[in-house]
């Protein structure tokens, strides 16, 4: 999978960007560079990955080199003197000792280490499939702050054209006023409508600006003119059809899942570790080294004659067996603690697993049901469109009044708000369900990006 990433992160590399028309990749392309998000979940991985080597040294050989020197003062009060040297032992100064070593340690039997060596294989690739997990949900997170930006767009488009229809009334109203063939009451109630849509029109182009910068924390980069979606969106169901085999998809591929489990099996290793501090350890070590000792004013030979194998390497070799016998109760302790962390984690990939489940089923019926939503916005926004238009017809004869036409404006600007989210929220939940199944890919950010379009003129 790692090598799948990189060829991946190459291959968006060489691609260059269209000087027109950001779309979906593009957008893509510049997170996959500098989403903090993704970078810190790769730099974590990295970092636990470093166990695996950490906990295997502690099974590999030791070597250490000691060099050591001591000085040690001779004791006053004697003045007896050395038959064999002539030296008096008050003339015998400080006496020094230098020391060279070198030592390798082996690891025979340690089974606690063993056992942290695959907590830690363990751990690392349950961070692995955290580091997955983010750059799945970064698919995600751009086409929602993309389509998000492409949502608002539509909506200050149907806000400044309601702010225009009820401008046109209030303007209308106001001449049938003056000329005397209109009561006040109409640019009363124009007037309250045109001026609750002028406040509608500057909170979209706030919200939208915001949501151009939320994109913008993603990609690192200003978003500039974004391709539309196209009108002309498939309505077919996901397949497969069945949301069962989804779920069977998401137990086997979602990597937040995956993680949990490696977490539970990273878990019970770490049990075995605990419960590996009763048993025996075996070490073995193998040591070369040499100790040679001098006097300070130089009488050399009144030490050594008398001290064979001043000097002289020498070699040491041995077998260490150690047996915990009582340590206050630590060892036990640390049983019990590793014990409560597998069930904590035993009860967190439950809790993924349900979460899991549930979240897969509400994505596959809420695209479902978003197509009916879609079908049925169209087709309401249409029925509103003639509605106004019968309405407006009306009221030139008489037959409807000012509060009809206004009422009538209102509503099909709502419809037109509810398609357009509608629209765009398909799109995302189809994203959305094959996230949850562990099974997006770029390929679908390609699917996705086929179905936008350049704008057109305003």
């Amino acid at each position: 999978m790692r090598l799948k990433l990189l060829t991946l992160a190459l291959s968006l590399a060489a691609v260059s960007l269209p000087s027109h028309g950001e779309d979906l990749l593009d957008a893509y392309r510049q997170a996959r560079a500098n989403d903090p998000v993704l970078a810190q979940a790769d730099a974590t991985r990295l970092a636990i990955h470093e166990q695996v080597p950490q906990a295997r040294g502690l099974l590999l050989p030791q070597i250490n080199g000691t060099l050591g020197l001591q000085q040690q003062s001779s004791s006053g009060g004697s003045s007896s003197s050395s038959s064999d040297s002539g030296v008096s032992r008050d003339d015998l100064g400080h006496t020094r000792t230098r020391s060279m070593s070198v030592e390798l340690d082996q690891t025979i039997l340690n089974l606690a280490d063993v056992a942290n060596l695959q907590a830690a294989h363990s751990t690392s690739d349950s961070q692995q499939q955290t580091y997955e997990a983010a750059a799945q949900e970064l698919f995600v997170r751009v086409a929602t702050a993309y389509f998000t930006i492409l949502n608002d767009q539509e909506q200050l488009k149907y806000a400044k054209a309601n702010e225009e229809a009820y401008r046109v009334t209030y303007d209308q109203a106001e001449q049938q006023y003056k000329v005397g063939i209109a009561a006040v009451t109409n640019v009363y109630q124009a007037k309250s409508f045109y001026e609750a849509a002028k406040a509608t029109t500057i909170s979209a182009q706030n919200t939208l600006e915001n949501d151009r910068q939320a994109l913008t924390v993603i990609t690192g980069q200003p978003v500039g003119e974004l391709k539309v979606l196209r009108s002309d969106l498939p309505m077919e169901a996901p397949a497969p059809n069945d949301p069962q085999q989804w779920v069977d998809s998401a137990m086997k591929n979602n990597p937040t899942l995956l993680a949990a489990q490696l977490s539970v099996d990273a878990a019970e290793h770490s049990v075995n570790a605990a419960r590996a501090g009763h048993l025996p350890t075996i070490t073995a070590s193998l040591s070369r080294g040499k100790s040679t000792t001098w006097l300070e004013n130089g009488s050399y030979n009144a030490i050594t004659n008398g001290g064979a194998g001043n000097g002289r390497w020498g070699n040491t070799i041995g077998v260490t067996l150690s047996v915990p016998i009582f340590s206050g109760g630590i060892t036990q302790s640390k049983v019990r603690q590793a014990l409560y962390e597998r069930d904590e984690s035993q009860d967190s990939l439950e809790l993924t697993r349900r979460q899991t489940t549930q979240n897969t089923i509400n994505y596959y019926n809420s695209v479902m049901a978003g197509i009916s939503e879609v079908q049925s916005g169209k087709a309401a926004v249409e029925s509103a469109q003639e509605a106004l238009d019968a309405t407006k017809a009306g009221f030139q004869v008489g037959t409807q009044i000012m509060l009809d036409v206004l009422t009538a404006i209102q509503t099909l600007t709502q419809n037109q708000s509810t398609y357009s989210a509608s629209r765009h929220q398909l799109v995302l939940n189809r994203l959305l369900l094959r996230e949850s199944a562990g099974t997006i890919d770029y390929k679908d950010m390609e699917y996705v990006n086929s179905l936008l379009q350049q704008p057109t003129a305003q």
